[in-house]
């Protein structure tokens, strides 16, 4: 748990703290300094709202009933698996030039006159990255040492950013985006597959909570089928029973539970539908995310040719115009 928080805080953090360093520089270089202030004051606005936001889910949802709480964790898990996936290939897709793009709209900003639009540019931008990080530590939000991951995280990214703008310290961003955006891809599975068990709770989807007829059950026990040869015939659990229970073996609140649910997603019980949406999401995502990194590995390595000049033969005397 705290291994996954911290490699969120770090990766999110450092896109913030990139985002930061970009506009400081533009307008030191503008010789703006007197707009900095700005600056800081919509970057504080960004954090300040983002902590709201994740203090208003967490403990906003206990005035509901489990079913609404559970319908509402759902939601907002599918809602995180969304933005996490569109940012990881957004960020691919449009990291080389955020730099002239987040230049362009300081500028622009700037030609205003008053800069508060560049303390709106600090808000959105980092407020965005903010609103990312509580998406996706929602669920893990009153367990401490995800909060402590989180926050060593975010930290560890302060102090990279603050190092790499002063000259300090050299970051490969686009190998440190390729890396931890796989591994956001993989944290995304288990929130999808947490989202699914949510709203099987919930009772929203059909699953092991559901009770007889939809939920396998033994008959003479009453317990929820679960694996491929639990029942009177083979896969008789599928679709909306247990597809495996090991918490028999590994305890659900011990060490090895949390280290798995915190970075590969899964936990000692999952339902059917849990590991069918984990397996389909990592199936369909991860090879195109794959494929996107080697095309890009191949663009850096593909030489730019440049035109070679043609030299223009003399002209013969006697012919010149």
């Amino acid at each position: 748990m705290f291994l996954g928080s911290f490699l969120i805080g770090l990766r999110e953090g450092l896109e913030a703290a990139l985002i930061v360093g970009i506009l400081i520089a533009y307008l030191i270089r503008r010789d703006r300094r007197d707009v900095l202030p700005r600056l800081w004051w919509g970057v504080a606005a960004a954090i300040t709202l983002s902590a709201a936001l994740g203090a208003a889910f967490t403990f906003g949802s206990y005035t509901l009933s489990f079913e609404a709480q559970e319908m509402v964790g759902g939601l907002m898990s599918l809602l995180a698996v969304a933005m996490v996936t569109w940012m990881v290939f957004w960020m691919m897709a449009t990291g080389h030039r955020i730099k002239a793009e987040l230049e362009t709209g300081a500028d622009k900003a700037l030609a205003v006159g008053t800069g508060a639009a560049i303390a709106w540019i600090a808000f959105v931008s980092v407020g965005r990255e903010g609103l990312e990080t509580t998406l996706m530590l929602w669920g893990w939000a009153l367990q401490p040492e995800a909060l402590l991951g989180a926050l060593a995280g975010i930290t560890a990214a302060v102090v990279l950013g603050y190092l790499a703008y002063r000259g300090l310290a050299k970051i490969s961003y686009a190998t440190f985006f390729q890396w931890t955006g796989a591994f956001l891809i993989v944290v995304a599975a288990g929130i999808l597959a947490y989202g699914i068990h949510d709203l099987q709770e919930a009772a929203l989807l059909p699953g092991p909570f559901s009770g007889h007829p939809i939920t396998p059950t033994d008959l003479r026990t009453g317990e929820v089928l679960t694996g491929f040869t639990d029942g009177p015939f083979w896969m008789a659990s599928f679709p909306f029973g247990w597809a495996f229970d090991v918490s028999a073996t590994v305890d659900p609140s011990g060490a090895l539970a949390a280290l798995a649910k915190g970075t590969i997603g899964l936990t000692p019980q999952m339902s059917w539908l849990e590991v069918i949406a984990w397996i389909t999401y990592l199936a369909v995502v991860l090879p195109k995310f794959l494929r996107r990194v080697r095309e890009q590995r191949r663009a850096r390595r593909t030489p730019t040719h440049k035109p070679t000049p043609v030299e223009t033969a003399p002209a013969p005397a006697g012919r010149a115009a």
